[in-house]
């Protein structure tokens, strides 16, 4: 192994052992072993908001940039906390998890109306009301009565609408960044960036940004209102976004946010052919990747991320993250949890710096890999295009 990729190697664990000894003497999570589940939370949660508002902000976290909004260099996803994961964890148990993230290192949370729907909101708006000022919330319209089954409805009276309930939700009075969920092809957008400009000119949104939409969709968005965010969905198994969207965001700068950048687990290993899924809270059950088959044909991914992990001390999730970053400095990950082992497991993956030479081999093995399986199919697909 040559000097370089031992010193980022080095770098990269001290700098995660750091991190743990903050985990561990940071709060309540490892020493209340024999105590409830409810009094485990309840005591994480007042150790995270009893700390100081100038402690959060002088938390030592890496950042990047989307568009000029800077953000924490990883994003929480709050989707699966109430929603499409088969289970909903305790409340009081998210809450703790939600409280505890900015002193490990992140300040960006993201909820939409739809998740739930409004359930997500509700309780993301709780969680951080004791620091609302020191974090960055992100939030989206853009369904019929925010139920994506419904349909799309981004009209300008709906957005409004949308704006005021997630404002009453999230217990805020401004939106930091709020995205169009969906494009709404029936919708002119013009329309719906101008709706968004005037609400940025009235101080209840500060940024606008798009979710899964085409490169003709955001240069008509951006001539009305510079977006600041587009996000979609984007991972080693789903790379399309880097033939056009990545690409136009370099050029106009706008920031690149990935959702699901673990494929909503299946990357981690967690998820295998033998996986049960809640058919009433969990629609990995009805896309084509997630079933049996093609899990196990598109393993060798798994296999070709932890022979790289193994050698360096990292996770095959942490690899996977890692390799996003890598490709852009304007990529936020949001991985999204409910444990929050695997929160600081994903966030120090934000402390590894590839060497050129890795990172080209990683690259080049990868991109032998040929994944099978749609991501979306039926309505899902519709709405995205793809």
């Amino acid at each position: 192994m040559d000097n370089q990729n031992s010193s980022n190697r080095r770098n990269f664990l001290v700098k995660s052992a750091v991190a743990s000894t903050g985990l561990i003497f940071g709060g309540a999570l490892l020493s209340t072993s024999c105590n409830s589940s409810d009094k485990k939370s309840e005591r994480i949660a007042t150790t995270s908001t009893n700390k100081s508002d100038k402690e959060m902000k002088t938390h030592n976290r890496p950042t990047r940039k989307l568009g000029n909004l800077e953000v924490s260099a990883q994003g929480l996803g709050c989707m699966g906390m109430t929603y499409h994961r088969s289970f909903i964890p305790n409340k009081k148990d998210m809450i703790a998890l939600l409280r505890k993230a900015p002193y490990l290192g992140m300040n960006f949370y993201d909820t939409a109306e739809a998740y739930g729907p409004l359930t997500n909101e509700v309780l993301v708006g709780e969680a951080v009301q004791p620091f609302r000022k020191e974090i960055i919330l992100a939030t989206k319209f853009g369904f019929k009565d925010g139920v994506p089954k419904a349909g799309l409805d981004s009209r300008p009276e709906r957005i409004r609408q949308v704006v005021e309930t997630s404002l009453k939700n999230l217990r805020t009075d401004y939106i930091d960044l709020l995205y169009q969920h969906r494009v709404d092809p029936n919708v002119p957008m013009e329309d719906v960036a101008g709706t968004v400009k005037d609400l940025i000119q009235e101080g209840k949104v500060l940024h606008f940004g798009m979710s899964e939409a085409s490169v003709e969709s955001i240069k008509k968005a951006h001539a009305v209102q510079p977006v600041t965010a587009v996000q979609s969905e984007y991972s080693l198994m789903t790379r399309e976004r880097e033939k056009d969207v990545i690409q136009l965001c370099e050029e106009l700068g706008i920031g690149f946010v990935a959702y699901s950048p673990i494929s909503r687990g299946l990357i981690t290993g967690y998820i295998n052919e033998r996986t049960k899924y809640n058919p009433d809270n969990d629609n990995r059950q009805d896309l084509p990747r997630y079933q049996a088959d093609n899990i196990i044909t598109n393993w060798k991914l798994i296999d070709t991320l932890k022979a790289f992990g193994d050698q360096r001390g990292l996770t095959v999730a942490q690899v996977a993250i890692a390799w996003l970053m890598a490709q852009k400095p304007f990529i936020v990950p949001i991985p999204g949890t409910t444990k929050l082992a695997h929160l600081q497991e994903n966030l120090w993956a934000s402390n590894y710096q590839f060497d050129n030479q890795e990172l080209t081999e990683l690259t080049t093995e990868l991109n032998k890999i040929e994944i099978v399986g749609d991501r979306y199919t039926g309505l899902m697909k519709s709405q995205t295009g793809k």
